[in-house]
Order: C-alpha cells, then structure tokens, then sequence
C-alpha cells in the first residue's frame, strides 16, 4: 500500500477537544457571570435552596455523632450539677430543721418567761399589699405614690415596707391613693436599734452623700458602732413595729473636734426601684395612750394644788 493513501489523522481515542486555556477562560467567564447575575438578579437562589433541601438529610446525619457527644457531656455535667445541688439542699434542710426545733423551743420558753415577768404580748400588726404607681412630682423630696388610699383603710403614719425592709411612711392619704414619704428623705427620721450593740439611736435621710442615703445622728464620738452593723426598728416610737430591718452602716467617721460621731448608713429596702410594697397598720392603735395629768385646782389659801 502506497504511503500517500495513509490515514494521518489520529484515531478517535486520541482525539484532543479544547485546550486547558480554553476551558479555564470560559468556566471563569460563567463563574463570573453566575457570581454577578446572583449578586444583582439572585438568579441562583432557587437552585440553591434547592441544594440545600436535597443535602440537608446528610448534613443532618454528619452532625449526629458531634450532637450526640455534645450531649452526653451536658447529660453528665448536669447530673453532677443536680447531684450536688441535692446534697446542698438536704444539709440546708438539716440546718433549717435544727434552728426550727430551736425556734420552736425558743418560742415555747419565751412564752413561759412572758407569763412568769407577766409582760406584755407583742402586738399583732395588720397589712396590706400595694402597689408604687409613680414618684412624686417635688424633686427636693424622696416621696412615692401608691395605690391604697382611705377607702382601703390605709390610716395616716402608716409604716410601709418591702422584701428588703423599712421604704418610709404614710405622711398623706387621699380617698384611692397615699403619700409615701421614704426613709432616705431629709425631713424623715426613724428609732433605731444596733443589733449588735443594742445601743438605740435616730437615723435621718441624708443626700449629701449620694441619693439614697441615711445618718445615724446624735452618737458619741466614742460610741460602738462599726461598719456593717445592722439597724432595725426599735419600737419606741409607737409606729414601727420592733425588729424590722432599716439599714447598715457603711462608713463611720470620729471627729476631734466634735462630741458627735458622722455614720453613713445605706438603707436595706429599695427605696429607688420598689413597685410592690407592704402597709402596716400603726401602732399607736394598739398602745396604750399616756395618762393625762391631773389639773390642778385652787386651794383655800389661794395656793394652787394638784389632785392626788
């Protein structure tokens, strides 16, 4: 066969298409195109939710593993948190069964001690709820509306308190609402009493140091008082109920020059961001009013003289 009728094109499984060049040219063209096509028109957007629906059960399947050891672990860290808030909680129940023993034993003896010094009973105190509806519109004063007034029985020196402690006082009572002066008020004092010294004193409110402040007033230099210590009503008043907590000290400073010690207390109530309170029935309901004096009369030899 003569050389010149040979077939010189390579058979078909050698044949070669586009070159590398070509391809990389023309999927970066569509590449670009689809990029800026999504970005403007979001053409893609169905296709690719599409994608995501179809692949989403073998995402779901390859985060099994992860999730079931993420898990586990809180499935254990949660067993050991309950485990030892359990044993917390059954040694607070002991301690809270030994000091109610206590109480109830104590409140037994006290009883007996009240009928052997024949004293008097403590004085039960009625209450009712309320609410804060606003602050009052004078800004030199540290004054609350509630929504309790006369018609709900709410009586003029009413004490009124919150979760934490002594809030102020009923100083105005209208038919649906009242005035609530706050134990931070200038004009506003209260007895009370250190419960770690027993020592009795006057708290007043004081702004000089910050918004919602007291003063322990009136207490010698020398006087036991430190910082923390606790002060509650002392009932001698007969407003407050004793025992109530008012506040804590919080700084204390001794003078040379003065006889009179400075004690910044801040108060335990919030007296800034109470809405749910509590009015207490005043006292001076319940106590025994002071015996009037006798009046004197003239006597024959035109010298006064006071009956016996």
């Amino acid at each position: 066969m003569p050389l010149g009728t040979l077939d010189r094109d390579p058979p078909p499984f050698f044949r070669q298409g586009p070159s590398a060049l070509s391809k990389l040219a023309v999927c970066s063209a569509l590449a670009l195109f689809l990029m800026v096509a999504d970005a403007r028109f979001k053409v893609m957007q169905p296709v690719r939710a599409f994608f995501g629906a179809v692949l989403y059960p073998v995402q779901w399947l390859a985060l099994q593993p992860a999730a079931l050891i993420a898990g586990g672990a809180d499935y254990l860290a949660t067993v050991n948190s309950a485990q030892s808030a359990k044993d917390e909680a059954q040694k607070r129940l002991g301690l809270q069964s030994a000091r109610a023993n206590q109480v109830e034993q104590l409140t037994i003896e006290n009883e007996r001690l009240r009928k052997l010094l024949d004293l008097r009973l403590r004085l039960k105190v009625n209450a009712s709820a309320a609410q804060v509806i606003y602050d009052a519109a004078d800004p030199y004063t540290r004054k609350v509306v509630i929504d309790k007034g006369m018609l709900n029985s709410i009586g003029l020196g009413s004490p009124v308190l919150d979760e934490s402690g002594v809030l102020g006082q009923v100083t105005r009572v209208y038919p649906l609402v009242s005035e609530v002066t706050l134990i931070t008020d200038r004009d506003h004092a209260i007895p009370v009493l250190n419960t770690r010294t027993g020592a009795r004193g006057v708290a007043f409110g004081d702004t000089s140091t910050h918004a919602d402040a007291m003063e322990l007033r009136y207490m010698a230099a020398n006087a036991d008082v430190t910082v923390g210590d606790l002060l509650t009503t002392s009932g001698v008043d007969g407003v407050y109920p004793p025992g109530l907590p008012v506040a804590r000290v919080e700084k204390v400073e001794r003078r040379v020059d003065t006889m009179f010690a400075r004690i910044y207390c801040v108060p335990l109530a919030l007296v800034a961001g109470a809405h749910h309170v509590l009015v207490l029935e005043p006292l001076t309901s319940q106590i025994t009013p002071r015996p009037v004096p006798d009046a004197p009369v003239p006597a024959a030899n035109g010298k006064r003289q006071e009956l016996k």
